[in-house]
């Protein structure tokens, strides 16, 4: 049997190499090389604690392990991995390590690729949370630095509902808005390291635990588990923290595309809101004149895209039984793609944020379009004893009347006016604007610093 292979004492015919090629998840998973290689360490401090290996034999081990890490970190071990014939990237360090020193024919002692991958997946988990974590910190920190230069500039834009003229909201409002989407994804993310950090499941074994002394505490330890999980064949067959955190990019990127959308109409001259500027834009291969806005037009199609690959990740784990089943690999596959892309267009998203320019005259002068006060006047004469109902018909005859004159609906009741006259806790007044800012800024710092 091939020493590329952990397994094979048992058969008499050598593998399939088409099969092998079919099942190997080599390159989804090569993004987990690093964090294999810290398991790999973590489960040398388990069999040193164990008495399993003796210090000379774990001190071997430890510096083969530190080549392998300055390889990968170099980019050398995937030339190594791909030139093989290995399962996953867990079967191409082990072997590699073999490669380096006789003491790597003991590494796999009392731990299965079934455990050794949950704890790879949770420890590149608790990475990729953190900096999706940042991200979204990031992009609530843009929105709300920008919103401060709005509400200082009293920047009113037509707010809308069904994409037609709703009601003036300070452009300040909308962006806080955009901050507030931002900040939950940021919770998200930070939920989902708690839970990564919590339950080691090396040692774990293949779905029982192992007869050998493991020092299972000393393992987690090592890896920043809070401790050793409690149940070998739930720890080896959950992937709950890599979809959870495969929701968080896909929810977060819902939140990019939704503002991308908008974007994308500001940009067009039919609003003429906002500009991209050159170094975010494209341009046509045809048509001199064009400037397209495509990163915001490819966040909103990411969105759509990773989250039917999300759906597939949790689809694939309905059908299984308890313990470790083949179909998780395509879970874990399906989950890391959803990461990855996800957190890129998270930071297209900020690039490209950060290249968007406001009209702030070209708002204001198209705020009252619409008869977008025709609200604030209904509230008015509800204020003066009128029914809710009444007030709605008057209102919604002078409009009529309006439209139909091509005149305003009250000769000084503008836009502006709007703003100030609401009242209520949250909403696009001046003061209420500044409070809520206030209050999401004192949230943002507990995120930590930002990407």
């Amino acid at each position: 049997m091939s020493k590329e292979l952990q397994w094979g004492g048992r058969f008499k015919e050598a593998p399939d190499l088409e099969l092998i090629a079919f099942g190997s998840s080599l390159d989804e998973d090569l993004v987990l090389a690093p964090f294999d290689v810290a398991c790999s360490q973590a489960h040398v401090a388990a069999l040193l604690g164990g008495g399993i290996l003796s210090q000379a034999q774990a001190t071997e081990l430890n510096a083969a392990l530190n080549t392998v890490a300055r390889e990968v970190a170099a980019g050398a071990f995937a030339g190594f991995a791909r030139a093989g014939t290995f399962e996953d990237v867990h079967g191409a360090i082990d072997a590699r390590v073999r490669e380096i020193t006789d003491a790597g024919e003991s590494l796999h002692a009392g731990r299965s690729r079934n455990d050794q991958v949950a704890t790879t997946l949770l420890l590149y988990a608790r990475d990729r949370a953190a900096r999706g974590r940042a991200s979204c910190a990031g992009i609530a920190k843009r929105a709300l630095a920008r919103a401060r230069e709005e509400l200082a500039a009293g920047t009113v834009v037509a707010g809308t509902t069904h994409w037609q003229p709703a009601q003036p909201v300070l452009l300040a409002f909308w962006l806080g808005a955009l901050a507030e989407m931002f900040a939950r994804g940021a919770r998200r993310f930070a939920r989902v390291e708690d839970d990564a950090a919590r339950f080691c499941p090396l040692g774990s074994g293949a779905l029982s635990g192992s007869s050998l002394r493991l020092d299972r505490a000393a393992a987690a330890a090592a890896l920043g588990f809070e401790a050793p999980s409690r149940n070998a064949m739930d720890a080896i067959g959950t992937r709950d923290v890599a979809l959870d955190l495969a929701h968080a990019c896909v929810r977060a990127v819902v939140d990019a595309s939704r503002a991308s959308e908008e974007f994308v109409m500001w940009c067009t001259p039919a609003f003429g809101y906002a500009r991209l500027g050159d170094s975010a834009s494209t341009g046509s291969s045809l048509m001199p004149q064009k400037r397209n806005p495509d990163p915001f037009e490819l966040v909103r199609s990411q969105a759509a895209a990773l989250n039917g690959t999300y759906a597939g990740a949790v689809g694939t784990t309905a059908g299984i039984a308890l313990s470790y089943h083949r179909d998780l690999q395509t879970t874990k596959a399906l989950a890391i793609g959803v990461v990855e892309k996800g957190l890129a267009s998270l930071r297209a998203f900020a690039r490209a944020f950060d290249a968007l320019a406001f009209d702030r005259e070209r708002m204001a002068a198209r705020a009252g379009d619409g008869y977008t006060v025709a609200t604030d006047l209904a509230d008015a004469l509800i204020a003066g004893g009128e029914s809710a109902r009444d007030a709605h018909a008057t209102i919604g005859r002078a409009v009529a009347e309006a439209e139909a004159n091509g005149t305003p609906l009250h000769p000084t009741f503008d836009a502006e006016a709007s703003v100030r006259a609401k009242k209520t806790v949250g909403s696009t007044s001046p003061a209420a604007v500044a409070a809520a800012l206030d209050s999401l800024e004192k949230e943002l710092i507990t995120f930590g610093d930002s990407a």
